[in-house]
């Protein structure tokens, strides 16, 4: 295993230089370390209130009516969920075009978006080839470990 001292140490030359990313092999021990240099500043997200609302009061029962209140039902497909607790970025920096958008084609491998976790910015790829059929998140919100993004066809 290779030693943490020899992977701090390239984590402070990778931040005092122009370098991206950097992958060391040592026998059968691989390290990558990649920073995503975007020139934006990222801020914490406001905190956010939830509240419930009042409790309606009680009423006697009513009849149902004809008029049904429509249910949105997400499309069907390959639900690509959040790894990670942290804020959801769709492009690399503010006036970047969005790494994926509804109606595109993607493959194993392409990024969909950014989430920034402990100032760290991660790329989430996609893990299924299709046709991005719903993004589920606005732009930066937070998001929870295991909150569906987006959904592949």
């Amino acid at each position: 295993m290779m030693d943490v001292r020899k992977i701090q140490k390239l984590i402070s030359l990778l931040e005092g230089s122009d370098v991206a990313e950097i992958e060391i092999k040592e026998g059968e021990d691989s390290v990558r370390i990649s920073r995503i240099n975007t020139g934006m500043t990222l801020a914490a997200p406001a905190p956010q209130h939830y509240y419930a609302p009042p409790a309606p009061p009680a009423a006697a029962p009513v009849a149902p009516t004809a008029e049904a209140v429509p249910v949105a039902v997400p499309p069907s497909g390959h639900t690509v969920e959040s790894p990670m607790v942290g804020t959801f970025y769709r492009s690399s920096s503010p006036g970047s075009k969005p790494f994926a958008e509804i109606g595109q084609s993607v493959k194993v491998g392409d990024t969909l978006c950014i989430i920034e976790a402990m100032k760290m910015l991660n790329q989430i790829q996609s893990d299924k080839a299709g046709i991005v059929k719903a993004i589920l998140v606005e732009n930066e919100q937070p998001v929870e470990f295991g909150q569906p993004l987006f959904i592949i066809e």
